[in-house]
């Protein structure tokens, strides 16, 4: 007979693999009834522990790994020192691993963090990541993880966002105010949380102009080249007077293809995104941002991670954390005269 794993005890009792770890390991965030029901099942199917990952878990590395998709977006760069300020504090080391927007190189680095090399994790999702089984034995094997913008919803750990849903309505509405009429989303991927949630924000903005608004949606990618194709295609034959990029790359891009159309902005299209570039305000015309709190979203993840170190107990906000994001009006959506 194979051996008992946690996955097995918590197929029997349906819950949570995720549940059924921190059960074994008498986590203060489960109820003692539930770890009664864990331990009764795992005394009855005779479950035998790992106990060497166990004891590699026990022994601290005062060490947390950042998990994040590109270091080229301003936006990260601000988080890390955010974390970095916290992580400082509780005489931690940070050891920051790049997935360059690929679900392979992800499940790699998670594959080497379960040694044992980290106390904790610390991620924002990849790009192109479209299955999370490579995340279910951080879980397993009970090591703290907090995912930050990027968020893995199908995965019971706490999250720290910012209001990209009410952000993206503004600033449709922003652009609808303008005198823009044909409005077109640039997305970044499907498979990624802030994405889905800036889309609804600007679809329910379209929506409440019953029709009198066009709106396009251009899935992108994060191939450069290619986006520089369709953004200049999309001006070209479909001609939109307003651009929303959902990631700041994706404005740049829109700006490339502008000029060689030799389409005026703000005059020909209007442009604004979600960005911390903090040469927005340099760009020829100033671009329109969402200015996410990059640095506090960073401290706040921290925070998380090391209460659930130190086995504090969880308090409400921990558990999906969402801090606002201002918008800065400049040139790029300025109404021509």
């Amino acid at each position: 007979m194979s051996a008992i794993t946690i996955k097995m005890l918590a197929r029997e009792l349906n819950l949570a693999i995720s549940t059924v770890s921190r059960a074994l390991m008498d986590s203060y965030e489960i109820s003692a009834e539930t770890k009664e029901k864990v331990h009764a099942l795992a005394r009855q199917l005779n479950y035998q522990p790992n106990h060497y990952a166990s004891s590699l878990r026990r022994q601290r590395s005062k060490t947390i790994a950042v998990i994040i998709p590109e270091i080229s977006n301003n936006f990260f760069s601000h988080v890390i020192n955010g974390i970095e300020a916290i992580a400082q504090e509780k005489n931690y080391h940070v050891l920051i691993y790049f997935t360059h927007e690929n679900q392979q190189k992800e499940a790699e680095v998670i594959q080497h963090l379960l040694s044992g090399r980290v106390d904790g994790i610390l991620m924002s999702m990849a790009g192109n990541t479209s299955n999370i089984q490579h995340l279910h034995p951080i879980r397993e094997q009970g090591i703290p993880i907090v995912f930050f913008d990027r968020i893995c919803a199908d995965l019971d750990a706490p999250t720290v966002t910012t209001d990209d849903f009410d952000s993206s309505l503004l600033a449709t509405h922003h652009l609808m105010e303008v005198g823009c009429k044909k409005i077109a989303y640039l997305s970044i991927s499907p498979h990624l949380s802030i994405d889905c949630k800036r889309m609804q924000g600007f679809q329910q903005a379209i929506a409440t102009k019953n029709g009198n608004v066009a709106s396009l949606l251009l899935p992108c990618s994060t191939d450069p080249q290619r986006n520089q194709e369709l953004i200049t295609n999309m001006l070209a034959t479909e001609k939109p007077d307003g651009i929303f990029a959902s990631v700041e790359k994706l404005a740049i891009t829109s700006y490339h293809a502008c000029a060689s159309l030799g389409l005026a902005i703000p005059a020909d299209v209007k442009i604004l995104s979600f960005s911390n570039l903090e040469t927005a305000s340099l760009l020829n015309p100033a671009l329109t941002t969402i200015i996410q709190p990059a640095h506090d979203m960073g401290k706040s993840a921290a925070t998380v991670l090391f209460n659930m170190l130190e086995k504090r107990k969880t308090r409400n906000w921990e558990r999906n954390t969402v801090i606002r994001s201002s918008m800065i009006i400049r040139r790029s959506t300025q109404i021509a005269r």
